[in-house]
């Protein structure tokens, strides 16, 4: 039905007769000339029909926006005072000859020359991806994920399907569970990551695996986060860490290069202490300069307790964050700051304008500084560098409150006050994490998976000081996103044990969920290592946009429904009779 795509059309083509598909994107009727453009995947091309052409005017003045139509005509230059450069096609149009409607459109629910909200986009997500924007990275994504097929394919890797129904096992999420028909009362579990079948391929002597796989974690969404995603997921045997990151920033450095024509450099490598102490996070933004400055030794014996009462805490932690011509920021905004950072839990924020920094003491303005001796605070200045027009602004809690609320307070004033370069391109690899992380009823957790090894210790040494364990893990980071992460895992029995019991798992439940594994590492097991990238993270970040809905084709909503099949939806009697399943209502409270 076509001999071309409109928005491959160029000047090559003039005098070529074509045959085109497409929707109308716009109709002008000027004059007794009728032009339309119209668009298909790959873009526009303006179609004239002129009254001169017998048999075309009657069909060309029924067109309306979103009727699908073919069409014949002739390519022809337009004269460069009519070039229309915002078009790829703008140097050529096509004089029609003939055209069929094939399909007529209705009045559409969605404004294409407008915002429309992004329920609306939603629930209309058919119409919403005709829209050359988001084909435009729906096709991105496309070649992000060919390109991640023909670079594992060369370096020897398989693509290995996984299954879809499995056991549930722990890997920090609820699952999404399917019950089963034959075995009435049990359940399947959707995976959360191929994480043990990829270990078991490495059991079973396939080197290098690769897939690209859905995974599923039922957990609160944000813009970045879905029920259903998409994952890169790759081990390897007989690699150590550092060969596993090598081989994987190349991935997408050449993947970068090739699909945007951006030179990433080489990955900087930070441990996750650093990490923290200098911006709060564990996926610091880089694109931003500023740091956390740690300040509890200077006010631990102030007698300004909101200070001196975590700087005296071992796990409490006083940092302050140095901003470059904040001393601008008027009370309201200050205020605003402090809400803003309440989300974190924190309780407050204590501030200090340098309005003259010659002036020292005098030069400072803070309702904080009557609390604070003139040497206390000419030591703050002194350690942050703070400047004449800059602003001090302090976090003291418990450290995990001031990493949370400090980091995230770093983001958004880099970004409110210009001071995040957000054109630039800034990834690192962040490595050494803690084995386990302990939480508020002192229990230990996993910070990875409870299948990463520990660096460098014995099962007996890792048991002796869990919490002193550092794992061998790595995170590769992308301007403040975690676009991929992995680690060696444990491959020795005793060692894989040893893990579960610091984390409350005991023998029997061991091998109630991971006796399938458990007995496979007593069978010759090769060291083995991978790393998962979250593809649509990936493709956000090529495309320039801050919401993975935008390139996922059919995504979900924050409350994870589809607002196009209204999904999910009730079940009906007999088919829950058939899998022993009865649904039991909320009392009225």
């Amino acid at each position: 039905m076509r001999s071309i795509y409109c928005g491959q059309l160029n000047k090559s083509h003039v005098d070529q007769e074509v045959e085109l598909c497409g929707w109308i994107n716009k109709r002008r009727d000027l004059g007794g000339l009728i032009f339309v453009d119209l668009r298909d995947r790959e873009g526009l091309v303006q179609v004239v029909f002129d009254p001169e052409v017998e048999g075309l005017m009657d069909t060309a003045n029924k067109l309306r926006q979103e009727f699908c139509v073919q069409l014949k005509g002739v390519v022809r230059a337009r004269p460069d005072s009519q070039v229309n450069k915002d078009m790829a096609t703008g140097e050529v149009e096509i004089l029609g000859t003939s055209l069929t409607i094939i399909n007529r459109s209705e009045p559409l629910p969605l404004d294409f020359n407008q915002q429309n909200s992004e329920e609306r986009r939603l629930k209309y997500r058919y119409l919403d991806l005709r829209r050359l924007e988001m084909s435009d990275r729906i096709k991105l994504r496309a070649k992000a994920s060919s390109f991640v097929r023909r670079f594992l394919d060369d370096n020897g890797f398989l693509d290995i399907e996984t299954p879809v129904l499995t056991k549930a096992t722990p890997e920090g999420a609820r699952d999404y569970l399917v019950p089963s028909r034959v075995h009435k009362g049990s359940f399947y579990a959707l995976p959360q990551s191929p994480q043990l079948f990829k270990q078991l391929l490495m059991m079973s002597g396939f080197d290098r695996y690769y897939q690209i796989v859905k995974c599923f974690r039922d957990e609160d969404l944000r813009a970045d986060r879905q029920p259903e995603f998409t994952q890169i997921d790759l081990e390897t045997s007989f690699m150590s860490s550092d060969e596993v990151r090598a081989m994987t920033e190349k991935m997408i450095r050449e993947m970068w290069q090739s699909l945007l024509d951006v030179d990433l450099g080489d990955f900087p490598v930070m441990p996750y202490s650093e990490a923290m102490r200098l911006y709060g996070s564990d996926k610091p933004d880089l694109r931003n300069p500023m740091q956390l400055v740690d300040v509890a030794d200077l006010v631990k014996d102030v007698e300004f307790k909101v200070f001196s009462g975590p700087a005296n805490d071992e796990k409490g932690r006083v940092a302050v964050l140095t901003v470059p011509g904040g001393a601008e920021l008027s009370r309201k905004q200050i205020d605003d700051y402090t809400k803003f950072i309440g989300i974190y839990g924190a309780k407050g924020l204590a501030w200090m304008k340098v309005n003259d920094r010659a002036a020292g003491v005098e030069g400072v303005q803070s309702p904080i500084a009557k609390f604070l001796n003139e040497e206390v605070i000419n030591q703050l200045l002194e350690r942050t560098n703070a400047q004449s027009g800059d602003i001090i602004l302090f976090g003291a809690d418990k450290r995990n409150v001031v990493n949370e609320a400090m980091g995230a307070l770093r983001l958004k004033i880099g970004v409110d006050l210009g001071i995040t370069d957000l054109d630039s391109w800034k990834p690192l690899w962040v490595v050494d994490f803690p084995m386990f992380e302990e939480d508020d009823e002192g229990t230990l957790h996993a910070v990875h998976h409870p299948f990463t090894a520990p660096k460098g210790i014995s099962p007996e040494e890792l048991e002796a000081n869990p919490a002193g364990a550092l794992s061998d893990a790595y995170d590769m980071v992308l301007n403040g996103y975690e676009v991929g992460g992995g680690s060696v895992r444990i491959h020795n029995a005793e060692m894989q044990e040893t893990a579960f019991r610091i984390l409350g798992i005991e023998a029997q439940e061991q091998q109630d969920k991971f006796g399938f594994l458990l007995d496979a590492l007593k069978y010759g097991t090769p060291p083995h290592a991978g790393l998962a990238f979250g593809l649509d993270r990936l493709v956000m970040l090529l495309c320039g946009t801050d919401n993975i809905r935008d390139v996922i084709a059919f995504p979900k909503t924050t409350q994870a429904s589809c607002l196009l099949t209204d999904a999910p939806s009730k079940a009906n009697a007999d088919a829950l009779t058939e899998l022993a399943l009865d649904v039991v209502a909320k009392d009225a409270e």
